[in-house]
């Protein structure tokens, strides 16, 4: 099933396409990304899709994509190379797209003693961030994007 809904301020396509169930709306994922982008300083429209799969299909993707044979939490795939803050000059921005394991991220939920949506919205900012051109090659800027994370959950609860 794939779903979209538009909104101003800033403007954002999204796209959810659910092979497994999840506890989150279109609405809330739509207002998680939209505050997103809003705290990073996105302006203008853009676009991008979740995916919410199981292990088995995840774990093709990551052995596909990064010739890991083993699942993993999320993944994104980036339209574009470049640090993307500020307003483009398209019509409409591609981000691109974030997979998410629900299983894999059941389990971390209930290894961390929160909710499932609480897990989602964690990885779901990790593969936005990456989308924006985030990485973590070391431990060091690693650090540094998992308080970015932090800012952002922070932000969309206010």
């Amino acid at each position: 099933m794939v779903t979209s809904q538009q909104s101003a301020s800033p403007q954002l396509d999204l796209y959810v396409s659910a092979e497994v169930a999840a506890p989150v709306s279109l609405a809330e994922w739509q207002r998680w990304f939209e505050g997103w982008l809003g705290a990073m300083q996105v302006s203008g429209s853009s676009e991008l899709s979740v995916m919410l799969i199981d292990d088995e299909r995840m774990r093709a993707l990551n052995h596909q994509y990064r010739d890991l044979d083993t699942t993993t939490d999320v993944l994104a795939f980036a339209a574009q190379e470049a640090d993307i803050p500020g307003s483009s000059e398209e019509p409409s921005l591609m981000l691109g797209d974030i997979v998410i394991s629900v299983p894999t991220a059941q389990r971390q939920a209930d290894e961390q003693r929160h909710s499932l949506s609480e897990e989602l919205a964690w990885l779901a900012s990790h593969g936005l961030l990456h989308l924006l051109g985030w990485d973590h090659p070391d431990e060091e800027s690693l650090q540094q994007m998992l308080q970015k994370q932090r800012d952002l959950l922070h932000y969309a609860r206010e």
